[in-house]
């Protein structure tokens, strides 16, 4: 399997003014049990730095997809270059469609947080940021994180998904196990 890198921005109850923007979240998506999202999604949390395209040197690192730009690296190093002056963002290990369960797949220094449907233009979380598909999967079959448990359950969501939803653009996704750095970037959540 490979392993792909990024860091996203954090995305809890300290975002915005006084967890304004949170508390409009949670009630939008009806996801009550969420501590902090941790997610690929490009909106919710966006990637804490953007690679310099007009260097080619960056293009190295960069995971492209036919047309699309992932927002995932294959490089470590790299991404910890980019957020060396930052102190609280999201350093994610990435597998995309895993073929063994990753809940068992042990990385130094991360954890397995879950596993996140993402959809086919790595902008778009199924899971967090479509409102729910109520007639696929229930808001609390989601971790704290917002994301899937078990590798079982992650593949019969995103295959029922696409099955009840075929018109709907986000249905169509890739599953993905993230693992999150256990110290980097973790300042503000130490408690967590």
């Amino acid at each position: 399997m490979d392993y792909w890198y990024t860091a996203k921005e954090t995305y809890d109850s300290s975002y915005g003014m006084d967890g304004l923007s949170w508390a409009k979240y949670i009630e939008f998506s009806r996801l009550t049990q969420l501590v902090e999202l941790v997610s690929l999604d490009g909106m919710l949390n966006e990637t804490a730095f953007e690679p310099d395209r007009g260097d080619p040197g960056d293009w190295d690192f960069i995971i492209t997809d036919d047309f699309y730009e992932t927002g995932l690296f294959n490089s470590l190093d790299y991404v910890l270059e980019k957020v060396k002056e930052k102190s609280v963002f999201n350093l994610l290990t990435v597998i995309k469609e895993p073929f063994e369960p990753c809940e068992g797949i042990q990385i130094s220094e991360f954890e397995f947080v879950g596993y996140e449907l993402l959809d086919r233009d790595y902008s778009t979380s199924a899971l967090s940021n479509c409102g729910g598909f109520d007639n696929t999967f229930s808001n609390s079959e989601l971790n704290k994180f917002g994301l899937i448990d078990t590798f079982d359950k992650a593949f019969d969501i995103r295959n029922r998904l696409l099955i009840n939803n075929p018109e709907e653009h986000h249905a169509d996704c890739n599953v993905f196990g993230l693992w999150r750095h256990k110290e980097i970037g973790r300042l503000k959540n130490a408690s967590r």
